[in-house]
């Protein structure tokens, strides 16, 4: 039995204005809506904004892996303004509420497996830094953080040797310390470092520094060369002075399930753009990282640079400080230790 006539002209009509439709979507070359993939959105958040050395590199990493990806990812870097400290953003990329973020220089209190390499003087320099957390070292602290946090680490990166600031006298050999309050990050490490050398470690979170400088809850802390001018810690202080004290390895990390969801491709290059950021920041950083550079860059600013008798804070260290690690982190001391660039 043939099809009522009414049902037969519905038909061509609807066929008609699909026809129309598809011809249009040709003509405008926009695909209909019901067949875009949406670009997919990883938020990464870091505790400082740019001009910060690791700010600007993870900001041109967003930027490129947004551009590089056409469209298939949209990678958003918060530098300072989505979440105010690095616990609390390391807490938001385990549970992932965004997908990526760094400890910043809270990479040991996060990351315990790291400390090793924070303990004062045991890292040699820049050459046996790099050559150690691009190579089986940082493999292996990898594989553990992945392990252990369900995290991916994308790359190592470094805010250089420490210095301290303060604001009412340099450092410039140990017995200086004596009675200064010095903040520190809340790794254990970093407080046994300044009290080990003589001070009173202050640990607490970067984003309450100024004001507890200001107010005189401490004498000053300490920063890579490349963060006090970035951070402006010449409002707080008047003396840089060069110690070299601990080595600051850090890392930039993504969810491991948001990590396992992208493809072999994103995954290929993200990890080829956060190695070319750990670039950019180790250039950044290593640049500034000398007496003569350090004085052009923090003394217009009204800062004091000096240099201090780092053979003597060495000895203090490896004496006072070096037994309970070394007993603590077993071969993996040994490790670095014995690394030769």
């Amino acid at each position: 039995m043939s099809a009522p006539v009414s049902r037969i002209t519905l038909n061509r009509r609807t066929l008609l204005r699909a026809g129309a439709g598809m011809a249009g979507i040709l003509a405008t070359g926009r695909a209909p809506a019901f067949a875009q993939t949406q670009p997919k959105k990883l938020v990464f958040a870091h505790i400082n904004a740019v001009p910060e050395s690791a700010a600007v590199a993870f900001d041109w990493m967003a930027k490129e892996a947004t551009t590089q990806s056409k469209g298939a990812l949209d990678v958003q870097f918060f530098g300072k303004t989505l979440i105010p400290q690095e616990l609390e953003i390391m807490n938001a990329v385990k549970s992932g509420s965004v997908a990526m973020g760094s400890p910043a220089g809270a990479a040991a209190t996060v990351f315990p497996e790291m400390g090793a390499l924070l303990v004062p003087y045991l890292v040699k320099d820049y050459a046996s830094a790099y050559g150690m957390l691009n190579g089986s070292i940082g493999d292996k602290l990898s594989k553990q953080i992945e392990d252990n946090y369900k995290l991916k680490v994308v790359c190592y990166f470094d805010y250089g040797f420490r210095h301290f600031w303060t604001s009412k006298k340099p450092i410039v050999e140990p017995k200086d310390l004596r009675g200064m309050k010095i903040r520190v990050q809340q790794a254990r490490i970093f407080g046994d470092t300044i009290n080990g050398l003589g001070g009173n470690a202050v640990p607490m979170a970067f984003g309450e520094v100024i004001t507890a400088a200001k107010q005189g809850v401490i004498d000053g802390g300490d920063l890579p060369i490349v963060n006090m001018k970035a951070l402006k810690i010449y409002d707080v202080s008047k003396y840089a002075s060069m110690t070299y004290h601990n080595y600051g390895p850090t890392n930039a990390v993504m969810n491991l399930e948001i990590w396992n969801s992208l493809s072999s491709d994103q995954q290929k290059l993200m990890m080829d753009l956060a190695r070319a950021a750990q670039q950019k920041i180790r250039e950044a950083t290593e640049s500034v990282d000398n007496f003569a550079k350090a004085k052009s860059e923090l003394e217009p600013f009204g800062m004091t640079v000096v240099e201090a008798k780092i053979d003597e804070f060495r000895k203090v260290a490896q004496q006072k400080i070096w037994p309970a690690y070394k007993s603590q982190f077993g071969t993996l001391w040994d490790e670095i230790e014995g690394f030769k660039a």
